[in-house]
């Protein structure tokens, strides 16, 4: 997965480098709560017709999953979501990442054994799934030995297959459908403009995440794809998605 080489200076990221590493990941600012107003009392009289197109309410967005003052350098934390692709069958726990003193983003392994190959990662400093911005989840395509990982299917997700990210506290399903997928060599992989695509304007340039251009709540996904040489595959995953009703 492509990952960026970063510092932190006060509460901003600056790039300082891209990188790439086997197997790595990368997402999510914190929503706020929805306010509750008091109920107004209903007009003696309609202010506006009724017949036509009525407001629509905003999707919910899971809430905080991490504690705001948590550093970025912070090791990998265990969320409230829970990825889930129907299609391949996948139902995987999150992690919540950041960056690792060598200011790489975390890429957690382990053991043959360990359950972190089936674990999905999320980014901390990218969007909380489900915002209108860009969150992004990885996983491992293999681990040990070339055993499968969480994420050693997901080149058959094709358009239209939906992808869920639950809270597991609430039990909020927040649903997206795949638009399409690509797959980059590592030079792509390190181009800005791809970069991005895949993580937000935002933590690319050193910032939070910025709203979406198109005003709609995105999801990448990514893994490593091609041959294995020099520690690393030479290529990256992505699979794009877009949140639905």
């Amino acid at each position: 997965m492509a990952t960026r080489r970063l510092t932190s200076t006060g509460s901003r990221l600056t790039v300082l480098i891209v990188v790439v590493i086997g197997m790595a990941l990368l997402t999510g600012p914190v929503a706020s709560p929805r306010a509750k107003g008091a109920r107004a009392p209903a007009p003696s009289a309609p202010t506006a017709r009724t017949d036509g197109p009525q407001p629509v309410a905003p999707l919910a967005v899971p809430a905080s999953l991490v504690d705001p003052e948590l550093d970025l350098r912070a090791g990998p934390v265990p969320v409230a979501l829970e990825l889930q692709l129907p299609s391949l069958g996948v139902r995987a726990s999150v992690a919540g990442v950041g960056i690792t003193a060598n200011d790489v983003m975390d890429a957690p392994m382990g053991p043959a054994k360990d359950p972190v190959w089936q674990q999905a990662f999320w980014y901390r400093g990218g969007a909380v799934p489900g915002a209108l911005s860009n969150a992004l989840i990885a996983g491992h395509i293999s681990g040990p030995g070339g055993r499968p990982a969480v994420f050693a299917q997901i080149d058959r997700l094709g358009p239209g297959d939906s992808i869920v990210v639950r809270d597991t506290r609430s039990g909020l399903d927040v649903r997206f459908s795949v638009t399409n997928s690509e797959t980059y060599s590592l030079d792509e992989a390190a181009d800005p403009a791809v970069l991005s695509r895949i993580y937000g304007a935002g933590p690319v340039a050193g910032t939070r995440p910025e709203p979406s251009a198109d005003g709609l709540s995105h999801l990448t996904l990514i893994t490593c794809a091609g041959r294995f040489r020099n520690g690393t595959h030479d290529h990256r995953l992505v699979v794009y998605a877009t949140r639905t009703g």
